[in-house]
């Protein structure tokens, strides 16, 4: 699996020159099952539907899938359409929430069989109920996917947090994935809500946004708005290595934040300090980005050895240089819960962590969100984005 979490991420580049005939014959492949799969299960199969209504259907799933291609070569490629981004986006959202519960209801449809229901009627049943389900699920899932995150709340309890950190609320949002939909509105209130939430230290793991800094100012911009008592962090995600990750250290360094590029700062309160730390995410050293490459390590240079340590690092898959370091508490984001159902099992076999509260090692303990916003396809279906607010709690007072 690659470094992605979601149905169909790409880069945001492509290599010159025409795709390899393996990469056609695959992409081809891909798309005669996403596409075909519904295709039969809506039109085909036993349903005895009218010659003309199945040629229309078909019409309509080529169509798709073309527009689909064309959406994102165009709009994730050199061209950088946000237009065509947006309309190749919501196509493969479409098209993977309509293949899967199409294999759903060709299960159904045997069992319907087995009990002795005959077509055209139990094809006609299912093609029904599987229309009935995609629209719901495209309907409540774009909902889901724009909506302000809901706000959950969790206590994790550190052995080596001293009693004048007891009760320290951090706020953690992460790939927020602000891109071809303008979603400056959506900020606002994300900002909004962090801000009633009286926190200590506010964090961002990473996936801030796609595309360059200039394309995505305006959305950005009301993070600057963000209130912290103490601290307001931030780390890069695998999106930033798509092209301008130190241009998003630094304009993040610019609206006030700490951003946190294989280094810590220091938090006290009540005569206790936390040691906050960040890292590059993992694929940093891979992409050519001169200077970046997760280093735990320098992260925490002259850190007091025995200061419980707080760490940000976006994929869940970095906990093992985390266990082996010491941290008593890291938080990631990167899976998005999966996005679109079934995708966590997938996303499952990639990483450790789909979602949760999570403990590795004999100290530490892992945090991983769902995320705040989506990336590509404007659809949550049973994965619910959200701001976490996490409570720290000192075991010596538990």
């Amino acid at each position: 699996m690659s470094d992605h979490s979601v149905p169909g991420e790409v880069r945001e580049s492509t290599p010159s020159g025409g795709p390899p005939v393996g990469r056609l014959a695959v992409v081809t492949i891909v798309l005669a099952i996403l596409f075909g799969t519904p295709l039969w299960t809506l039109a085909y199969t036993g349903a005895d539907w009218p010659i003309a209504a199945r040629i229309t259907a078909t019409v309509v799933a080529v169509g798709a899938a073309a527009a689909l291609v064309v959406g994102m070569a165009k709009g994730h490629g050199r061209a950088h359409s946000d237009r065509w981004a947006r309309i190749g986006d919501t196509l493969l959202g479409l098209v993977w929430i309509a293949f899967v519960w199409s294999v759903i209801g060709l299960v159904v449809r045997l069992g319907l069989g087995l009990v002795g229901v005959d077509d055209p009627l139990r094809s006609r049943i299912v093609a029904g109920a599987v229309l009935a389900v995609i629209v719901a699920l495209a309907v409540w899932g774009r909902r889901e996917a724009m909506r302000l995150p809901r706000t959950k709340h969790v206590t994790v309890t550190l052995d080596r947090l001293g009693a004048g950190l007891d009760g320290l609320r951090i706020v953690l949002v992460t790939d927020t994935h602000y891109g071809p939909i303008e979603r400056s509105v959506w900020s606002s209130d994300v900002v909004a809500e962090i801000n009633r939430q009286d926190a200590d230290i506010v964090c961002h793991v990473g996936d801030l946004a796609d595309g360059s800094v200039e394309r995505r100012r305006e959305q950005v911009a009301p993070l600057e708005r963000v209130h912290a008592k103490s601290a307001r962090v931030y780390v890069t995600g695998n999106h930033e290595y798509f092209g301008e990750a130190q241009e998003w250290l630094d304009h993040m360094t610019s609206l006030g934040w700490d951003s946190l590029h294989n280094r810590h700062i220091t938090v006290m309160r009540g005569g206790d300090r936390l040691v906050v730390a960040g890292v590059d995410d993992r694929t940093a050293r891979g992409s050519g980005e001169v200077g970046h490459g997760a280093d735990l390590t320098a992260a925490l240079t002259d850190a007091e050895p025995s200061l419980p340590i707080f760490l940000l690092a976006h994929q869940p898959k970095q906990i093992d240089a985390a266990v082996a370091a010491g941290v008593d508490l890291q938080v990631s984001g990167h899976t998005h819960g999966g996005q679109i159902w079934p995708f966590g099992l997938l996303v499952r076999l990639d990483q450790p962590v789909v979602h949760g509260l999570s403990r590795h090692g004999a100290r530490t303990q892992l945090y991983t969100s769902r995320g705040t916003g989506f990336w590509g396809p404007p659809f949550r279906v049973f994965a619910p984005s959200e701001i976490t607010v996490l409570t720290l709690r000192s075991s010596s007072l538990v």
